[in-house]
């Protein structure tokens, strides 16, 4: 009887992505990782907060997203923590990815990191469109609102 590998929920949010963008579609790509990276996401030592990402020739990059150094790595197999990771998606999702980022006002910014129940670090990616600034204000009303609801403040 084999053993069954438990992760912990790892799950790293890009908080900010929410505020400054409207997700109009989503997807989960595989990230191609080096080295000792995915020890550090497996103990939630990576950050999303300016992650977004770009296309080089056929292939998607996530720039931005830093990966602190495993602590118990030797100075072989450490990795570079700010380097761009290219992002593992079938072909034809590339392709309407390529399309799509190249219309004006879009972009494609990286939301969560988390390990998959198989063990691979994913990466949610949005599809997304800036807000301006009375939408963010709008947002915060919302949930100001909404947190009063749940405590019952109204």
């Amino acid at each position: 009887m084999a053993k069954e590998k438990k992760h912990k929920g790892i799950q790293i949010n890009n908080k900010r992505a929410s505020f400054d963008y409207e997700f109009l579609e989503t997807y989960t790509a595989g990230i191609q990782l080096v080295g000792t990276e995915i020890k550090s996401i497996r103990a939630g030592k990576a950050s999303l907060s300016d992650a977004y990402c770009y296309f080089s020739g056929n292939e998607l990059y996530v720039r931005g997203m830093n990966v602190a150094l495993y602590p118990w790595g030797n100075s072989w197999g450490q990795h570079e923590p700010a380097r761009d990771r290219r992002l593992l998606l079938t072909r034809k999702e590339l392709r309407h990815l390529a399309m799509e980022d190249k219309k004006p006002g879009l972009t494609i910014v990286a939301v969560r990191l988390f390990i998959a129940e198989n063990g691979y670090a994913k990466l949610l990616i949005a599809l997304a469109k800036g807000k301006k600034e009375y939408d963010k204000r709008e947002s915060i009303k919302e949930k100001d609102l909404r947190r009063s609801m749940e405590r019952g403040d109204y």
